[in-house]
Formats: structure tokens, C-alpha cells, sequence
């Protein structure tokens, strides 16, 4: 493993290759549940050398949103899964600016517009490492799923938002996530 005092063009340019992401989150609690999610489409951004963005679309949890509300705590990783194996892990504190307010509003010229997006999380990056990836294989991109994107369009804005009251208002250990109140 080797340490980096930032995310530098070489890296921006290999992370910018990449299909997929996971990002990891855990809340405080001992016995609570350590989430990790895959992440794909064009979701991912470098702001700045210590600062990356992601489009967090609507989902059936919102563990990620619950824990960086209680600690913050979370670590974002690539893989090459194409071409000379690399695993690049970012850890940091991350806020969700939830979809409708102004720090959304500002973020989202980022990103495509996406009627499935609930949040847009900010990492603000303190450690940048990456390691081999002798073990990872080779996998073949195909494309990018829209099945999200087709459900979010039937449903429509209300009904993304009723979705997100029913679902994603407490994580599976019962952290707050999402409130629509």
C-alpha cells in the first residue's frame, strides 16, 4: 500500500476509467450494521485534490445517510476490474446534502440530472491510499443498468418522494437517515 498526500491528475484520470465504485460506512455502535454499497453510472467527481462528490440515487435503505449523519466516517473505493490491476481507497468525513436543498442545488451542476437522486455526498478526503489489486479479476463492462431511472420516472417527483418517506427515513439500525417531516 502506498500513501498520497492527494488525489493527483494520474489518479483523477484512472479514477475517471472506472465503471464502479463501493463506499463504505459503519455507524458507532458496535452491533450496528457496517454497510457497503456499490456505485456506478456518471456519479463521481473530483472537486478538488481532497475533496470528491458522488449522485447517491434512491434506494431501498439509506445506510450511508444515516451513519455520515451520526460520525461522518466513510471510505470510497475503486478497483480495476480492466487493464493492470489498482484498488484505490479515499477515507474521509462526508456530508449528504439532501435533493431540494441549496447545497444540492449548487452541487448538482456536477452531475447529470438524474430523477432517481436523493442526495449528493461531499468528501472531504484525509487519507488517499492505493494498494495492487493482484486479486481482483477481470471483469467485462457491458453498461450501465436504467432500470433506477425508469422507476424513478414512473413514479414521478411526489412518488420518489413517498418512496423515500416509506423507506429511507431510518437506517436498518434505526438511525435517523432521511427526514420528511
Amino acid at each position: 500500500m502506498k500513501l498520497h498526500p492527494e488525489i493527483s491528475a494520474k489518479h483523477l484520470a484512472w479514477i475517471e476509467k472506472q465503471q464502479m465504485f463501493f463506499v463504505g460506512t459503519a455507524p458507532l455502535d458496535a452491533e450496528g450494521h457496517v454497510n457497503l454499497s456499490p456505485k456506478g453510472g456518471d456519479s463521481f467527481r473530483v472537486l478538488s485534490p481532497l475533496q470528491v462528490a458522488y449522485l447517491d440515487y434512491t434506494g431501498s435503505g439509506a445506510e450511508t445517510i444515516a451513519h455520515l449523519r451520526e460520525n461522518g466516517r466513510i471510505v470510497i473505493m475503486f478497483c480495476a476490474f480492466e487493464g493492470p490491476p489498482q484498488i484505490f481507497r479515499l477515507h474521509g468525513k462526508g456530508t449528504a446534502h439532501l435533493h431540494g436543498s441549496p447545497e444540492f442545488e449548487e452541487l448538482s451542476k456536477h452531475f447529470p440530472e438524474n430523477p432517481g437522486a436523493r442526495s449528493i455526498v461531499v468528501v472531504d478526503v484525509e487519507r488517499v491510499a492505493d494498494s495492487c489489486g493482484y486479486a481482483v479479476p477481470f471483469y467485462d463492462f457491458k453498461g450501465h443498468r436504467n432500470g433506477l431511472d425508469k422507476w424513478a420516472e414512473k413514479k414521478g417527483e411526489d412518488g420518489v418522494k413517498a418512496y423515500q418517506a416509506e423507506n429511507n427515513e431510518r437506517s436498518i439500525d434505526g438511525l435517523p437517515s432521511i427526514d420528511h417531516s
